[in-house]
């Protein structure tokens, strides 16, 4: 299984250093594919054979792997399953009000910094108050799931 994450790792390693050398010598990037962008094709080719070879080599190393215990499985019941959504509700909301807070006050915070860079400190609390709300609706979701 070692070599599984290597080839994973491999494959990221690979793509960071496609893409900066791509970066770097735009000149050999247009050769490469002149009608698409050459980073991401590049990224996409090595990344795509990585998982391609990790498919190829790994499939029967992930199969291969004997079950120890069987557990039985239960099922679900419909106010356990209503009780899980009720516990994830509060992420989800609370993820989209700091996505609707996050974007104007990083608006405005980057025109106050370009006015005044010594607002730099302020507008990070702020923007740091602001994704605080999806923090606490995470919070809220594992109390709940605690109480499950």
């Amino acid at each position: 299984m070692y070599w599984l994450v290597a080839l994973m790792s491999f494959a990221i390693v690979g793509l960071i250093l496609a893409g900066l050398y791509l970066e770097l010598r735009p000149v050999h990037a247009r050769r490469v594919r002149p009608w698409f962008k050459p980073a991401l094709a590049t990224q996409l080719v090595v990344f795509v054979g990585a998982q391609i070879g990790l498919l190829l080599l790994g499939m029967n190393a992930a199969f291969a792997e004997e079950v120890v215990e069987v557990v039985a499985i239960t099922e679900i019941s419909t106010g356990m399953g209503l009780a899980i959504i009720g516990a994830g509700i509060p992420t989800g909301l609370s993820t989209i009000g700091a996505g609707i807070a996050v974007g104007p006050i990083g608006a405005a915070s980057l025109a106050a910094i370009t006015e005044k860079p010594e607002t730099l400190g302020r507008t990070l609390i702020y923007l740091g108050l602001a994704e605080g709300i999806a923090i606490y609706g995470l919070v809220i979701s594992i109390l709940l799931l605690n109480r499950i």
